[in-house]
């Protein structure tokens, strides 16, 4: 028994060739020029949702570290300003001290009005246009007073305050929230009390503190520079708080950072092409091409309509 051969049989099945050998080209071609195993999920197949899950946590990972740079810039500036802060008071102190030690006080007041507008200052610091130590008003400037004398002007040093109680907190991963924010009026309202106790003794009866020093003046300076000493003390102690908060910032940014690594890894391992597979893939893709190529015009040059005659 003769098997029949069928002209279109062989068309079918070599076109049919010809066609896979051509979309595996392309496939081929894809991954060489981008690098990649495919250009959307239903490339990966069984592979799909381990990868779609990957890229979420990586998403996620993206958002926390954009807004731990913000925060670690936002308690830079703080830091800053609370050191500022800390080191009025430093200075509040040491000017007394010198105001003692040569029994003299000419320069003290103008030192103490100059370290009080140093305070408000940076009581009233501000990051991208917000003010830190305000609370949860950071449009509205937390302390009013701009000279000594507001403070014995007749209201209490609370109204010179103007921030609320909310203390900002911050989530820096999913385990982790920490509290950025401190207020001025926490900061500042033993340090405000401090300088209105200064002003008023020095427009009071015993004042004013300027030329030789009495005994009533220098005891209420030894007083007054004790009181200093522990503002500084707490000050600073407020600053080293803030320092700690950005030390575990930059720590959790450090673990995030090596996660991420290690999840880009696991992703590339699934996304990204093997380039050296890729290119002999391409090389014996574009042979198929030819070779059916090939086939199919020598199965078009033998077809038996060549040599049928003529009517």
């Amino acid at each position: 028994m003769v098997d029949r051969v069928s002209t279109f049989g062989s068309y079918s099945a070599i076109l049919a060739n010809l066609m896979a050998a051509e979309n595996a080209q392309t496939v081929a071609e894809n991954k060489v020029s981008s690098t990649k195993n495919g250009s959307n999920l239903k490339d990966f197949a069984s592979q799909a949702e381990t990868l779609t899950a990957m890229q979420a946590v990586d998403a996620r990972i993206t958002n926390y570290q954009s807004q731990n740079t913000i925060i670690a810039a936002k308690l830079t500036t703080q830091d800053q300003a609370l050191t500022s802060v800390a080191a009025s008071a430093t200075a509040v102190r040491q000017a007394i001290a010198d105001a003692l030690a040569a029994g003299n006080a000419d320069a003290l007041m103008q030192e103490v009005q100059g370290q009080f507008q140093t305070a408000v200052s940076g009581l009233n610091t501000q990051y991208d246009g917000k003010y830190l130590f305000a609370g949860g008003q950071v449009n509205t400037q937390p302390v009013t007073a701009t000279q000594l004398t507001d403070l014995t002007a007749g209201p209490p040093i609370s109204s010179f305050f103007q921030n609320d109680n909310f203390q900002v907190q911050a989530k820096l991963d999913d385990t982790t929230t920490v509290t950025t924010g401190q207020l001025a009026s926490t900061l500042g309202t033993p340090m405000m009390q401090a300088f209105q106790a200064i002003q008023a003794f020095n427009a009071g009866p015993s004042g004013p503190l300027s030329g030789p020093l009495n005994a009533t003046q220098q005891a209420f300076l030894t007083s007054a520079m004790t009181t200093w000493a522990g503002l500084g003390t707490s000050l600073t102690t407020a600053a080293a708080q803030n320092g700690l908060v950005q030390q575990q910032v930059d720590t959790v940014k450090t673990n995030l950072d090596t996660q991420q690594v290690s999840l880009t890894s696991m992703i590339g391992n699934i996304t990204d092409a093997d380039m050296a597979k890729a290119a002999t893939d391409l090389s014996n893709a574009q042979l198929t091409v030819q070779a059916s190529a090939k086939v199919l015009q020598a199965l078009q040059s033998s077809s038996l309509l060549s040599i049928l005659p003529v009517a």
